[in-house]
């Protein structure tokens, strides 16, 4: 069974209120960056994001398209 996007919404809208709860502020803001950078690196390696492009983003280069 493929979770559906609003389950996954849902695992980590808790995951973050818990680690708010349990932890405080300072831990919330630490997973929601860990929880960021792991969906970059998942993505980088899916194939789903090209690291040059997002690069030349911050660089201020334009695309061709």
């Amino acid at each position: 069974m493929k979770a559906s996007t609003t389950r996954v919404g849902i695992v980590i809208g808790a995951v973050l209120a818990l680690s708010w709860v349990a932890f405080g502020f300072w831990a919330f803001v630490f997973v929601a960056f860990a929880m960021a950078v792991g969906a970059i690196v998942g993505r980088i390696i899916d194939g789903k994001l090209n690291v040059n492009e997002m690069v030349d983003v911050f660089r201020g280069k334009r695309s061709s398209s």
